[in-house]
């Protein structure tokens, strides 16, 4: 019974996902071409983010419960130091005033950006280190 669920939610999960993806694809292209569907689109766009959020604080919860706070406490430690550490390379000055003004960003909000964009980098990048290693190591062993 465990089990049909699980695929249950599987399916439900892949069918979200598939609906989010095809909402932003057409959220990102032309909206006076799909000017009917623009307000469809951003709506299903904003449930999808809006259940992948719940979802993960769902499991969030559900992990802390069972017991596993202490891997909780060192996951959201490192993540809050990796933020910190994004911050603070961050300039906020990449662009121009010119562009700034242009598109009506500050410089603490080009900054924000900045840093978002650069603790994606280091998660990337520590998360491929451990798949790199692996396969490194069954290449040795075999």
């Amino acid at each position: 019974m465990l089990e049909k669920t699980r695929k249950l939610i599987q399916w439900i999960c892949l069918g979200i996902a598939i609906l989010g993806s095809l909402s932003a694809i057409l959220f990102a292209m032309n909206q006076a071409k799909f000017s009917g569907m623009y307000n469809v689109a951003y709506g299903i766009l904003l449930l999808c983010c809006a259940f992948a959020i719940v979802a993960i604080l769902f499991f969030l919860i559900k992990a802390t419960i069972k017991g596993g706070r202490k891997g909780l406490l060192i996951g959201l430690g490192l993540m809050i130091v990796v933020a910190l550490v994004a911050f603070l390379l961050s300039k906020g000055s990449d662009l121009s005033n010119a562009v700034l003004e242009k598109y009506d960003v500050t410089e603490g909000t080009s900054k924000l950006i900045g840093a978002g964009c650069i603790m994606t980098y280091i998660i990337f990048a520590v998360t491929c280190i451990p798949i790199v290693y692996v396969e490194v190591v069954n290449a040795f062993k075999k």
